[in-house]
């Protein structure tokens, strides 16, 4: 329909706004489209005071030039349909354009003109259409917000879409910080893997490597006989290794003694072959007992450094004996030892195996505690978003109902001081209307019994009674008044006192004079 509208208006009419169905509701607001339809069919002849301003004042001034004729061509327009126009509420032009498009075209077939439309409705329903323009000028000026409000309006949508655009941009950052904090997460999740799967294929390298390097020494036979064999041997060769330290020890003695012996002998006898020397010298002086002498003596130190070497070489066959004894032995405990580590190593490597089993379903466990603990936020993240929007949505129903209770309440105090206004002015109105008549009739009933003469003096007293307000006839008697008079007394006792007060000042001004 609006695309039908608009291409009436800007093909067939021309108007002089282009018209969209997107800036449908905001071209017609102000009404002077409307007023220019009219104008062009020759229905708006005051179409020269609209005006394309879209302050409020603008708008009520066309709107109340429209009405008489919207009402003329049978259009169903009122304030409502007004205010809703000029709210921009959706559809409300258009409605009415189709209202008027469809009058138009009617009005068009009968071949009337606006003025011979107007001089065939009756006087009664003119006078009664003027009124009621009147009361929809009215009406369309309370309903009708200010231009400051307007303006305020204006400035608190701005405002409330800059605070929407800002909590999008914040929960759009929010977002995407919870995204890249996700992806960080993952991409920290996918380094650790891969870390350990790399550090899971070395140690199964290494561990390979050691299964490959491990020697595979049989285990020992688990007859007690041959433990008690070897056992035996042990104990026979220990025992040979003692006797043998100890006849060793025994021969070192015995060699010590004998070399003390011989040592001891060689000097005394060094000494007797001095002193027998050189007796046979002093005595014989011979060559050959001395060469005797010399042979001898060659030949016992020629034994006595056999023997040392006979000595030495026992000596050396029984260390590397204890030497190889020793070897053996080391070589035993060397290999009992490494049969007990070989084993403890694989003790070790199988619970090794067990703990990295453990350590890997411990680790699985955590990432998929992790997962379900991210979920858990997003969810409570997103039920968060769903409760905010909910209570955001309850909270801007409860605000248009406040507005709408808030709006009624004041359509109703103003109704009220209106009708209390008017109640007002009509009682003035009629107080002074009653106090001019009963002036007019207590002038023209002395006129007609002194033959226009009225004294100076009374006249004097009832204008003095007219201009303070109280009545010129006598409401009640004061000739006998009681303990509480009545109102009507009063009111006579206050006219006395103010005449009673004008003779005393006029009594005053003559006499200074």
């Amino acid at each position: 329909m609006s695309e039908i509208l608009c291409q009436w208006l800007n093909q067939e009419l021309k108007v002089s706004q282009t018209v969209s169905p997107k800036s449908f509701a905001k071209a017609f607001a102000n009404g002077y489209l409307i007023g220019e339809i009219l104008h062009k069919f020759e229905l708006q002849d005051d179409f020269s005071e609209f005006s394309e301003s879209r302050v409020s004042g603008a708008k009520l001034n066309n709107f109340s030039r429209l009405e008489p004729t919207l009402h003329l061509l049978g259009v169903q327009f009122d304030q409502n349909v007004a205010k809703n126009i000029i709210m921009e509420k959706p559809g409300a032009a258009t409605k009415l354009l189709y209202q008027l498009y469809t009058a138009l075209q009617k009005k068009k077939k009968s071949g009337l003109t606006g003025v011979e439309m107007q001089t065939m409705q009756p006087m009664a329903n003119v006078r009664l259409q003027n009124m009621k323009s009147e009361a929809f000028r009215d009406r369309l000026r309370n309903l009708i917000p200010r231009q400051t409000d307007f303006n305020l309006m204006r400035v608190t949508h701005r405002f409330q879409e800059k605070y929407k655009h800002m909590k999008e941009d914040l929960v759009r950052m929010h977002f995407e910080k919870l995204e890249n904090i996700q992806k960080l997460k993952e991409e920290q999740r996918c380094f650790n893997i891969e870390k350990q799967r790399l550090s899971r294929r070395r140690q199964n390298e290494i561990m390979a490597k050691i299964q490959a390097a491990i020697i595979q020494i049989p285990k020992p036979t688990s007859n007690r006989t041959l433990k008690a064999l070897e056992a035996q041997k042990m104990m026979k060769k220990k025992k040979e290794a003692e006797d043998v330290a100890n006849e060793i020890k025994k021969f070192e003695a015995l060699i010590k003694k004998d070399l003390q012996a011989k040592e001891s002998a060689s000097k005394t006898s060094l000494d007797t072959a001095g002193q027998t020397t050189t007796d046979l010298l002093n005595t014989y002086s011979d060559d050959d007992y001395i060469k005797k002498i010399q042979k001898r003596l060659e030949e016992d130190a020629f034994a006595r450094e056999q023997r040392e070497k006979r000595r030495r070489r026992l000596l050396m066959d029984q260390l590397i004996a204890h030497e190889a004894q020793e070897e053996a032995f080391r070589e035993e405990q060397l290999i009992n030892r490494l049969m007990r580590q070989s084993q403890q190593e694989r003790r070790i490597a199988v619970q090794l195996m067990h703990v990295r089993h453990e350590k890997e379903v411990l680790w699985q466990n955590r990432i998929f505690r992790e997962k379900q603990y991210e979920e858990r936020r997003l969810k409570d993240f997103q039920d968060a978003l769903d409760r905010e929007a909910a209570l955001a949505k309850q909270a801007k129903i409860d605000f248009e109902e406040q507005a709408i209770r808030e709006k009624a309440i004041h359509e109703q105090i103003a109704v009220e001081r209106a009708q209390a206004r008017y109640k007002k002015h009509y009682l003035i109105c009629a107080e002074i209307l009653d106090q001019i008549l009963d002036l007019s009739t207590k002038v023209a009933d002395y006129r007609m019994l002194t033959n226009n003469l009225i004294p100076h003096k009374l006249m004097h007293n009832w204008k003095e009674l007219f201009l303070n307000g109280k009545p010129i006839y006598e409401q009640a008697s004061i000739k006998h008044l009681s303990a509480k008079p009545s109102a009507e007394q009063r009111v006579e006792l206050e006219k006395r006192d103010l005449l009673d007060n004008g003779d005393y000042e006029e009594y005053k001004v003559q006499t200074n004079m």
